[in-house]
């Protein structure tokens, strides 16, 4: 998520959490064939003990029929997978209905809490209207398999190329040449436009939905999920990103300069912003791939991850092209390099399940290694998208990716381990409780971990050379997080607050693009370098809006993961700046990681949050105590210069006015 992602490219990893995201269903569920009778005389506990078994019991079909339509992309799939959403989604609302006869009465804390949970149980609330429910899960089905197929074609006849997104990302990954990076950039978003209609619709039933439900809107139904008035999110987001915000300013106005220098003329738009297609990723999200233009010293430390997983591959491609003599058939040769492929993408896999292990995890399950997808199939289409998956609540858990021997995708690994490493300690909690103590742990599990890697951690590895100890090579250290971890923030804020404003009709059909760019204006200080009217759908190029992911857990996460950092950092004893800190190998880290794992979602955020940091608050501090050297050294390359950037008039954040009370928490 990718949701992505970590260490250069977080986000984005999105990983994909069917217990509490993608589920699926139709009113009358307990009439349907197979449906279980409500039992006379039945009580509050007596039936969250029946919704758990039942829900267990759906769970491995629902998650079979999303894996097939994720890793076979084709029509047959897609309706599979539509007609098990609309299942689980009908029999979602037959357990809500069936909660509503215990309002009121008294009941255990836990029944309480389980029930709440069943009316946050969909990302995609369930319309009543059966006609309704089945268009909701066509449509859904049908988007993200546009987005999984999507490919850019340039040429006719025997000159035709097409290209999927892995490849035009290459493009802006390692292309410096202006144009090449925005054709592919405009390529890329050219797949959106199909589902531009579709997702209208999509917002008109999902919002059906949720008033169904007893909320405003859909995005009145998503800030319900943490444990506080859903009034309130937008204020604590606000409160948060005002933490961080100056440094991120600083890190812009830095960019922005070394844009300038890199492109005379081009390197940025009116009024300060960045051009969106030469920020070395299709979202800029992550700036992590502008290494060669960014890094601060060159010559200071060697962080060339990316170079190192390259050469480990050519390595392992090499030995086996010996081995297999397949030096000269063409289709005999490009078996081998998928099976060398594969083979290194197991081998990066392992790499980051050792470090869960050396906390005293277990190590993953042999169905693992056997049933995920760790690259892309040679014969057919697939969402590469990287995401984590808990099929059956039970321990039968997988990755999906297309992997590439890169730093981006070496530190998504360790994210989607994450994700991973939850289901497997909260799978023994009841699957009400087989959650994320709110979505944004979820997403800070894995990025805390890559927190971890340090400098001397990759070294111990063998993916950086020797470290040398001196300021350069500190800022190039903060430099690199930096660009992975601060320029993903306000990216991570703007996306849910422009679904707010679409779910709550602030944003109409008529505005979906340009208020879009105006808030990647308002927030990330990026724009395109060249028009982009209302033909466009280009939130559609990003996979959670036609996969219907809430975004807000990302920049959640993003606070959270440094507070964990820091607090295992703690518990393993360590001394020194935190930025230091690599608790690799260190049990008593792990024991308290797994404690907080272990709880699911069976209690609110606040107290799992204090029992491991000692505070019930999210807390943007300990990212600027982590950043605080790079953020001294900005200040100081920044003198003189016209830092901030103009934003569109426009450009107004459509997010619900914050609710005057303060935050949750101490």
């Amino acid at each position: 998520m990718t949701h992505r992602h970590a260490l250069l490219a977080l986000a984005v990893a999105a990983s994909l959490t069917l217990v509490g995201c993608n589920r699926a269903p139709s009113p009358d569920a307990a009439s349907q064939p197979g449906a279980a009778a409500v039992p006379e005389g039945e009580t509050a506990d007596q039936l969250i003990t029946r919704v758990n078994a039942e829900l267990k019991a759906m769970m491995p079909e629902l998650t079979a029929s999303q894996w097939l339509s994720s890793t076979y992309i084709n029509d047959d799939s897609q309706l599979l997978a539509a007609k098990y959403n609309e299942r689980y989604l009908a029999q979602l609302n037959s357990w809500i209905e069936q909660a509503r006869r215990f309002e009121g009465q008294q009941m255990s804390a836990d029944t309480a809490r389980a029930i709440n949970l069943l009316k946050l149980g969909a990302s995609m609330p369930p319309p009543r209207n059966p006609e309704h429910l089945a268009e909701l899960t066509r449509i859904a089905s049908k988007m993200e398999g546009t987005y999984g197929a999507g490919q850019y074609c340039t040429g006719e006849g025997e000159a035709r190329r097409c290209r999927q997104l892995g490849a035009l990302e290459d493009v802006l990954r390692t292309s410096r040449d202006y144009d090449a990076q925005l054709d592919a950039w405009q390529g890329w978003h050219s797949i959106a436009q199909p589902m531009r209609g579709d997702y209208t619709r999509f917002v008109e039933l999902v919002n059906e939905g949720a008033r169904d439900l007893g909320f405003a809107d859909a995005g009145e139904a998503w800030r319900s999920g943490y444990d506080m008035p859903p009034a309130e999110l937008a204020a604590e987001t606000d409160r948060l990103w005002g933490q961080v915000k100056p440094l991120y300013e600083q890190l812009h106005c830095y960019t922005r300069a070394r844009m300038d220098a890199r492109y005379p003329g081009r390197g940025t738009v009116d009024g300060g912003l960045l051009p969106a297609h030469l920020m070395g990723n299709m979202w800029q999200q992550d700036w992590g791939n502008l290494w060669d233009v960014l890094q601060p010293y060159p010559n200071a430390g060697d962080l060339d991850i990316t170079g190192a997983l390259e050469k480990n591959y050519q390595v392992l491609l090499n030995e086996r092209m010996v081995k297999e003599n397949a030096l000269i058939d063409s289709d005999r040769r490009a078996e081998v390099a998928h099976a060398a492929q594969l083979d290194n993408a197991k081998r990066m896999n392992e790499r980051a399940q050792d470090f869960y292990v050396s906390l005293g995890m277990p190590t993953l399950p042999e169905s693992y290694w056997t049933k995920s997808q760790f690259i892309k199939p040679r014969d057919r289409d697939v969402v590469c998208h990287a995401s984590a998956w808990d099929m059956n609540m039970a321990g039968d858990v997988r990755t999906k990716m297309c992997t590439k021997p890169n730093e981006e995708d070496f530190t998504t690994i360790y994210h989607e381990l994450g994700h991973v490493y939850y289901y497997l300690a909260y799978n023994g909690r009841p699957p009400l409780f087989q959650n994320g103590a709110h979505d944004g742990f979820h997403e800070a599990i894995g990025d805390t971990i890559v927190l971890a890697m340090t400098p001397q951690y990759l070294q111990s590895i063998g993916l950086v050379g020797e470290q040398t100890q001196s300021q350069e090579s500190l800022v190039n250290s903060q430099m690199r997080m930096a660009l992975a971890k601060v320029a993903f923030m306000p990216f991570g804020l703007m996306i849910d607050r422009w679904r707010w404003g679409v779910f709550d009709g602030s944003i109409t059909p008529q505005t979906y693009n340009s208020a879009w760019w105006s808030l990647k204006a308002q927030y990330q200080g990026v724009a395109p370098a060249t028009a982009r009217g209302e033909e466009f759908f280009d939130a559609g190029a990003k996979y959670h809006v036609p996969g219907n992911t809430p975004y807000t857990r990302y920049f959640l996460s993003h606070v959270l993961q440094f507070q964990f950092y820091k607090a295992l950092c703690d518990a393993s004893g360590h001394t020194g700046p935190l930025y230091e800190c690599s608790f690799y190998g260190n049990k008593a880290a792990g024991e308290k990681f797994w404690a907080m794992l272990e709880k699911g979602n069976s209690q609110p955020w606040q107290q799992t949050l204090k029992e491991l940091t000692g505070g019930e608050q999210m807390d943007a501090a300990p990212v600027l105590e982590y950043f605080a050297p790079l953020q001294a050294w900005l200040t100081e390359q920044n003198e003189g210069r016209s830092c901030g950037w103009t934003a569109p008039a426009t450009a107004q954040s459509p997010a619900p006015a914050p609710a005057p009370a303060a935050p949750t928490g101490g």
